[in-house]
């Protein structure tokens, strides 16, 4: 499903917003080194995509080594720019979101290289199958012994287009290698809230398309432009990567820079619609009638208003805790600022535990420390959602430049123009809403319709289910069709589904079909080390209550060292890292 622009009246303060970093940044890269940096880019495009997977290989390998030393310091200046102890458990968000996940997709990468170089091809670590439906699936995790104990439990999918045959998935695998493209540049708008989407982004350009990159750091990511410089080097010095700082007016300099081929964005549907078909009421005329300004192939990652669709069964009181702190972590998480964060918690109404488990989060979010709101306009936008719920309730003390956790309960399903389900409020703020159902199969088909249908976006998706409700044989039914029917790139049971994100095996990206006249979430996948040709959606399963303790939960005392050994375990694959991972973990 698209949708046109909201037109329900609530509008944000106009920007732009004021932004004060908290650690010194380079100064924006003058246009005209833009475009010498294009320039020699345009000159080592045709040379790349006739590189052979080997020499490739050395360089991810190169890069690897290069980022492993940079672990700490990337994870300090995370901290300090977002108003976390660099030295306390909160900074395990920068090491899991930065250097660790950056590190595992160079591994992945590498690997799916050496596969490429022996069988022309990346080799599935998992069985494909046929659904029932004829849809092809392959298994991508886990992949050995490491996912076994690191992802205790967890299992992922990727599910191709349906009008793939299980034959011809082999041949729709890594095309660009198998027959190679024309050379092109390729501008990547880097994200501006989590400091690996840049870095994953140019990865995914260089390796699966086979083409040269200009980056373009975010400005609320220039503190870390130095340390993604030196962890890509080796891609800079042999000549298919060039790293700028800037603005919009570098951004649209770029954009429109007759040497650049392609475009990848990660950030808003407005940001899309400005590059595409400009400003203004002319740029809204030219959406309506898809006359483009800008005409070049783009993909791009634009957001979501995460559902979390939470199944009613009989929990207990160890369980309802659980995953009261699972829902809670996915709002606090980077301070709210986030495209998977948890923004509409779907419940029964008539589930009897439905209060039991609302009071749990809200007493998480009480207990949770208030965040600095470092993303430009979060105190504006969180504003506007407190003026259109003024009876909202909050938690936490916020001192200046922090907001308070929001909790809009009970929102009606039939408000359909509600903010809450048409603009992403990109801060610390949830909404709850009570679907009426008469059993737990009915609760899926509505949940699912309503989420389709009212709530904006189609990135990614979480349903939570307990085993005992699962096994029933109405639920087994509704269930699968759930996973299927949910119009969302990453469908995730009972993990947060911004692990789709970070495993860095699952193509990551919106739902298919998006025109760009409606871009909604976006258009494209990335995070695609497989190089699958035909995805639809990545589905993960976990068990309903992981043991560990997740590292990314709120509370988790450890997971700072816990996920720093991680990351030097895939920058190094020592066995030993693995033990301080354990002890780590068991703390929890």
């Amino acid at each position: 499903m698209t949708v046109e622009a909201p037109t329900h009246g609530f509008v944000l303060p106009p920007g732009p917003y004021p932004y004060v970093p908290r650690v010194p940044v380079p100064s924006p890269t003058p246009l005209d080194v833009c475009d010498v940096a294009v320039a020699e880019l345009r000159a080592a495009a045709e040379r790349w995509t006739r590189t052979g997977p080997a020499p490739v290989r050395d360089l991810v390998e190169a890069t690897i080594r290069t980022t492993a030393p940079l672990i700490g310091r990337w994870t300090e200046l995370g901290a300090i720019h977002e108003g976390v102890d660099p030295r306390g458990p909160g900074a395990a968000e920068e090491a899991t979101a930065g250097p660790y996940v950056v590190l595992r997709a160079l591994r992945l990468h590498r690997d799916a290289l050496d596969d490429i170089a022996r069988a022309g091809r990346p080799r599935i670590p998992g069985s494909v199958r046929r659904r029932p439906d004829g849809r092809v699936t392959a298994q991508v995790m886990p992949a050995g012994l490491v996912d076994r104990v690191t992802y205790r439990g967890l299992r992922a999918e990727v599910w191709m287009d349906r009008s793939l045959e299980l034959e011809a998935l082999p041949a729709s695998m890594a095309e660009p290698w198998q027959s190679p493209p024309p050379g092109r540049v390729a501008l990547v708008l880097g994200g501006g809230n989590v400091s690996s989407i840049g870095p994953l982004d140019v990865l995914h350009k260089l390796v699966v398309e086979r083409q040269v990159v200009v980056l373009k750091v975010h400005p609320v990511m220039a503190h870390l432009a130095d340390v993604i410089s030196a962890a890509y080097a080796p891609f800079v010095r042999e000549g298919v990567l060039r790293i700028v700082i800037g603005n919009e007016v570098q951004g649209a300099h770029l954009a429109a820079h007759p040497g650049v081929d392609t475009l990848h964005i990660t950030g808003s549907d407005r940001t899309h619609d400005a590059i595409v078909f400009g400003t203004g009421a002319e740029g809204e005329a030219r959406r309506r009638r898809d006359a483009p300004r800008l005409d070049k192939p783009f993909t791009a990652e634009l957001g979501n208003l995460t559902p979390i669709i939470v199944v009613p069964g009989r929990w207990s009181a160890r369980e309802l805790d659980y995953h009261a702190e699972h829902i809670a972590t996915m709002l606090s998480n980077n301070a709210g600022f986030n495209c998977t964060a948890s923004r509409v918690i779907v419940t029964a109404a008539a589930w009897p535990q439905r209060d039991a488990l609302l009071d749990r989060i809200r007493g998480v979010l009480a207990s949770l420390p208030t965040r600095l709101a470092y993303y430009p306009g979060a105190e504006a936008r969180f504003g506007a959602f407190r003026a259109a719920h003024p009876d909202a309730e909050l938690f936490g003390r916020a001192p200046d430049g922090h907001l308070p956790w929001m909790l809009v309960a009970g929102l009606s399903p039939d408000a359909v123009d509600d903010p809450c389900y048409r603009v992403e409020a990109f801060c610390s703020v949830t909404a709850e809403t009570p679907i009426r159902a008469r059993d737990a199969a009915g609760f899926l088909d509505r949940a699912v319709d309503f989420v389709d249908e009212r709530v904006w976006g189609s990135l990614n998706a979480t349903l939570i289910v307990d085993p005992r409700t699962a096994r029933e044989p109405a639920v087994v039914r509704a269930l699968d069709q759930a996973v299927d029917r949910l119009r969302y790139g990453t469908v995730a049971v009972n993990y947060w589904s911004a692990a789709g994100y970070a495993l860095g095996v699952t193509p990551w990206g919106a739902a298919p079909g998006n025109p760009r006249t409606a871009i909604e979430s976006g258009t494209g996948f990335v995070h695609n080390p497989l190089m699958f040709g035909r995805v639809e959606k990545s589905v993960i399963r976990a068990p309903f209550v992981s043991w560990p303790k997740p590292p990314w939960f709120a509370t988790h005392p450890s997971a700072l060292p816990m996920m720093q050994s991680l990351a030097r375990f895939e920058a190094d694959g020592r066995p030993t890292r693995l033990l301080s991972v354990a002890r780590n973990a068991l703390r929890s």
